[in-house]
């Protein structure tokens, strides 16, 4: 059987039936990373794993625009289209709840305190806004964060697909958290 990189080539090259391959290849480990994803949801969400690997099969047809070269690129840029399905999900979610389109953002400076307390299932919109900043003043650390909470993956998987140490891994895994945390508590991060 084909590797990610050799099926992503021959789908860049214009063979269709090289992108069902991939998705045959690829599908338990999307399946796995979607379910890794969910773990942190509230619970009764009404996404499953395998909705979400559907979704990202939607949003990955339009890949061949922007060329992924490898294996790395292919799981980066499932990582990535995972957060935005599960921001996009949960803005939807927020907006049916509040309002609809009346809904207005609350300043990080009128969050209760109570929003932040451990064990809480992370609201995604702001963690997405702060993902955002960080990606602007460390985008490989927010390319860390993206694989590691968004996908689910182990900081050893991490390690290999960005060709980081663990220990690498680690340590920017515990900067881009505690960046992330000051930024989303209303601290300056960005200085």
């Amino acid at each position: 059987m084909a590797d990610v990189t050799e099926l992503l080539d021959r789908w860049n090259a214009g063979d269709g039936g090289a992108m069902q391959e991939l998705q045959v290849l690829v599908y338990a480990e999307l399946r796995r990373m979607a379910g890794a994803a969910l773990r942190d949801e509230r619970p009764g969400h009404t996404l499953q794993p395998t909705a979400l690997v559907h979704e990202l099969y939607l949003r990955l047809a339009g890949l061949r625009e922007m060329r992924v070269e490898n294996r790395r690129h292919f799981y980066g840029a499932a990582a990535q289209a995972m957060r935005r399905i599960l921001v996009d999900h949960a803005r939807r979610r927020t907006a049916q709840k509040r309002g609809g389109a009346a809904a207005r953002p609350v300043p990080l400076d009128e969050v209760p305190e109570a929003a932040f307390a451990v064990g809480r299932a992370p609201d995604l919109e702001r963690l997405d806004d702060a993902l955002s900043a960080l990606a602007r003043v460390a985008p490989d650390k927010a390319q860390l964060v993206e694989l590691r909470f968004f996908a689910g993956l182990s900081a050893e998987d991490t390690g290999a697909l960005l060709g980081l140490s663990t220990a690498t891994v680690g340590r920017h895994w515990a900067f881009a958290r505690a960046w992330l945390y000051r930024y989303m508590t209303g601290g300056h991060a960005e200085d």
